[in-house]
């Protein structure tokens, strides 16, 4: 693949992305929560950081390399411990989706790393009343899905147990895998995704982003995974591009966890390019937004400035809504919102 180099971005297409009503399928609700949300935690729950001040502290947020992101991820989660803290998180990441104008998440939540910190009850029950507040605040919406941290597979039976407290709640949709791929195959958590899909929640698998075309594999033959999250290095293997051009499978893929994690080397155009030239199901997120310095408005801009046009980025905003687990009828609402504003666009520009 041939370096390549951005091209300026016009402001009148900067603004009409930041305007457009979205949704995000790939965003991780710890990984949402700023530097300074995250130290005020620890300050008042004694927590003691790598550093010693605030503005060290966000100097320390911002990525480095992969082990770096994960020592941020896993020091970040020990910071969040009273009910307080999740409802806190909740409201405060519906704050900043509404910034976007992102109308709907479906975002993760990895209750391995928070087990034993509060009862099930209890933390659903902050997570609930937190995606209430934002919601009648500011208009956005959340759901959630319970991730399965891998590198703690001997929890996956207890984030099942909490996936489906929450789904009896209403507030937790499907059960997922996140985590370090290397070492952790899909194969490992066959039993556990069978059960939540025979209890109804809805099954998704992070898988081809630092593993290979074998991980993506896994997930759709022994997870039957619904969608994929990353799955950019599909195009390692013909036969699983064609699987996937076959199937449909939607894809959460996120530009700038790609580049900060060097699964997309910096100087090179996106591949999500030619995954859609291959007919492959694209969607556009975030993942973990501040620890990339990112966020989904960014991310349409980075596809802008590599030369997607407004009608190829407002194609992966329809593929982001189709691909969600909303019912159709709740579909069938934001595809009207969704026209509306394509209407009102297209008056303004003749």
């Amino acid at each position: 693949m041939q370096a390549y180099t951005p091209t300026p971005v016009s402001p009148i297409l900067a603004s009409r992305l930041q305007r457009m009503p979205k949704v995000e399928i790939h965003v991780h609700l710890e990984g949402a929560t700023d530097a300074e949300t995250v130290y005020q935690m620890a300050l008042g729950n004694q927590v003691t950081l790598p550093v010693a001040s605030l503005e060290a502290w966000k100097s320390f947020y911002k990525f480095r390399d992969f082990d770096h992101f994960i020592e941020v991820y896993l020091t970040a989660s020990q910071c969040m411990q009273t009910p307080e803290d999740y409802a806190l998180m909740a409201e405060q990441f519906l704050k900043q989706q509404s910034i976007q104008n992102i109308r709907y998440s479906e975002a993760y939540f990895s209750p391995s790393l928070h087990y034993g910190k509060l009862p099930d009850d209890e933390l659903l029950a902050a997570l609930a009343a937190g995606s209430a507040a934002g919601e009648r605040k500011y208009g956005s919406r959340v759901k959630f899905i319970a991730d399965i941290s891998r590198s703690f597979p001997y929890l996956q039976q207890k984030v099942l147990e909490f996936a489906l407290k929450g789904q009896e709640k209403g507030i937790i949709i499907g059960l997922g895998i996140g985590g370090t791929e290397v070492g952790h195959p899909p194969e490992n958590f066959t039993a556990t995704f069978a059960e939540a899909r025979r209890h109804g929640l809805r099954v998704v698998a992070h898988a081809g982003e630092t593993e290979g075309a074998s991980s993506i594999w896994g997930a759709l033959n022994s997870l039957q995974a619904e969608r994929i999250g990353h799955g950019v290095r599909c195009l390692e293997d013909k036969s699983l591009v064609a699987e996937l051009r076959q199937s449909q499978i939607p894809l959460e893929v996120s530009p700038s966890s790609n580049y900060c994690l060097g699964v997309v080397k910096r100087d090179h155009p996106h591949p999500i390019r030619r995954m859609l030239e291959a007919g492959l199901y694209c969607t556009l997120n975030s993942d973990d937004p501040p620890m990339f310095s990112t966020s989904l408005s960014n991310e349409y801009l980075t596809l802008a400035a590599q030369g997607f046009s407004w009608e190829e980025l407002w194609q992966l905003n329809l593929n982001t809504l189709e691909a969600t687990f909303l019912s159709e009828a709740e579909k069938k609402m934001y595809r009207a919102q969704w026209q509306t504003f394509l209407s009102l666009e297209n008056e303004c520009i003749f």
